[in-house]
């Protein structure tokens, strides 16, 4: 279990704001509970304001029922937030307008590769090579760059003939854009701040606009990230390899960068980590089986 949390004065901003931003695609969790107090604890405690925004940018698994149901959890919890809530799916033309310079600046480029495709790719190399090819910080294969090469003309031609695409990021163009790899500031809930290095080539070349919507998750989360004005955000230990690419995105896109900290998950029975598609008991259930709030939050470390 994480620890308490520490009621000390954050650094920096006069006004710290925080967020928790889930995605409405199953009920929450007691991973979520604790993301979510954690983030409405801290923001109370350091004089800053907290928001919700929901992530719901994946049309084919997010659903409006869910994101009603994700502020219905919250409030029985006793977590209270500012309004409005901020919707990804309501604000794809704002990705559209961020997504543009990338590709203007020749820093993204159209994949028209499937899954399965990627797949077959990798494992021809790694038949070829009798080596294993690298893999990102989720363990996915990095692409291998099957339509970096395309011609512009091969390309567009094939854009415009309907035929489905992503946009990736050319990382190695990218770095080079802003020079070397940038850091970011991580904080502890005592308020001590440390500089941390990226190494957002770890994730090769990552999909930064997907094929059925005008972006993805890495540049949805800092267009909103930076339009909310969010100075720290807390969030699962799962994501902190990912603020690599974050952090790289801003650089590349004129945003600020805000402080992170990632802390640790809850963990289910066995220590894995706690999933809506594992099957993780809902914060719903348990409110069904009689849990009260109180118990809840005691349980996670806060008072009730």
């Amino acid at each position: 279990m994480p620890d308490p949390v520490l009621h000390r004065p954050s650094p920096g901003p006069a006004q710290p704001v925080f967020r928790f931003a889930p995605s409405p695609n199953g009920r929450l969790h007691l991973g979520h509970a604790y993301s979510a107090l954690l983030n409405a604890e801290l923001a109370r405690a350091w004089g800053g304001r907290f928001l919700l925004r929901i992530e719901d940018i994946d049309v084919t698994r997010c659903r409006p029922e869910l994101a009603d149901a994700i502020e219905e959890d919250l409030h029985w919890l006793g977590v209270t937030w500012e309004r409005p809530v901020r919707r990804q799916s309501e604000h794809f033309e704002e990705y559209r307008a961020a997504f543009a310079p990338l590709r203007e600046a020749g820093l993204a480029y159209p994949c028209f590769c499937t899954r399965a495709q990627i797949t077959a790719v990798v494992a021809e190399r790694e038949r070829a090579s009798s080596a294993a090819w690298p893999r990102d910080p989720d363990g996915s294969a990095l692409y291998p760059g099957t339509c970096r090469s395309l011609p512009a003309a091969t390309a567009q031609a094939r854009a415009a003939a309907g035929e489905s695409h992503a946009w990736r990021l050319a990382s190695d163009r990218a770095r080079a854009q802003v020079g070397q790899d940038p850091s970011y500031v991580r904080f502890d809930r005592d308020g001590a701040e440390e500089t941390i290095a990226t190494a957002p080539a770890r994730w090769g070349d990552a999909v930064v606009v997907r094929k059925e919507v005008p972006t993805s998750y890495h540049l949805a989360v800092v267009v909103d990230d930076a339009g909310q004005g969010i100075t720290h955000v807390v969030r699962g230990a799962d994501l902190e390899a990912a603020t690599d690419l974050h952090v790289l995105l801003q650089r590349l896109l004129g945003l600020a960068t805000p402080r992170y900290h990632h802390h640790p998950l809850i963990r289910g029975e066995g220590g894995l980590k706690l999933s809506k598609s594992v099957g993780s008991t809902a914060l719903a259930d348990l409110r069904a089986q009689g849990v009260m709030p109180e118990e809840i939050r005691g349980a996670l470390g806060f008072a009730a």
